[in-house]
């Protein structure tokens, strides 16, 4: 593992990862929206290491006009606020509401990402870590030099993509990193 610090931004898929995944649908609402065990935990030990936190989301359920927009953006400012309020941070949260998967921003192409980067000009993607629970997640990793950490919350491993770690939770994994950094 690499020695994170501030000036490592980490990237977090939204479902499996920060909360439990829909498997075969999708999050409609803020009712059914619940964190996966420790998540909100993990992400306030992750928001002292790391310089920017970033999720990046795919989210067809707004192409196929399940979700608004809006609807989707109240629903992540809903799930910011309790990051805030546990003591987490999150910079930006970027999604990708289109249906063809070969769209640039559609996970595992890098259009997020870069997104991202315009919008914080510092982010090294070689100073990056990808966090997620698919092969796309892996791959969109892959493909910008980033470290890797897939979390088995539905699949337990990587099934066509190498990741650097494996771990069942974002919990898990970030504790990890907050005992190996020295609790900063």
């Amino acid at each position: 593992m690499p020695r994170f610090d501030r000036t490592w931004t980490l990237f977090l898929d939204r479902d499996g990862v920060l909360n439990t995944e829909k498997v075969g649908s999708y999050i409609l609402s803020w009712e059914e929206f619940r964190f996966e065990p420790g998540a909100l935990q993990g992400v306030t030990w992750l928001s002292r290491i790391f310089g920017r936190l970033i999720v990046v989301t795919n989210q067809r359920c707004v192409g196929k006009g399940l979700l608004t927009p809006e609807a989707l953006e109240a629903l992540h400012e809903r799930m910011r606020g309790e990051i805030h309020a546990a003591g987490g941070r999150l910079d930006a949260i970027y999604y990708c509401p289109d249906l063809e998967d070969h769209s640039p921003c559609r996970k595992p192409n890098p259009g997020m990402a870069l997104a991202a980067q315009r919008d914080f000009p510092e982010i090294d993607f070689r100073r990056s870590v990808m966090v997620g629970n698919s092969d796309k997640d892996m791959a969109f990793g892959r493909s910008l030099g980033m470290y890797r950490v897939w979390i088995a919350s539905v699949a337990p491993a990587p099934q066509t993509e190498e990741a650097e770690e494996i771990w069942p939770s974002l919990h898990a994994w970030a504790f990890h990193v907050w005992e190996t950094h020295g609790r900063p």
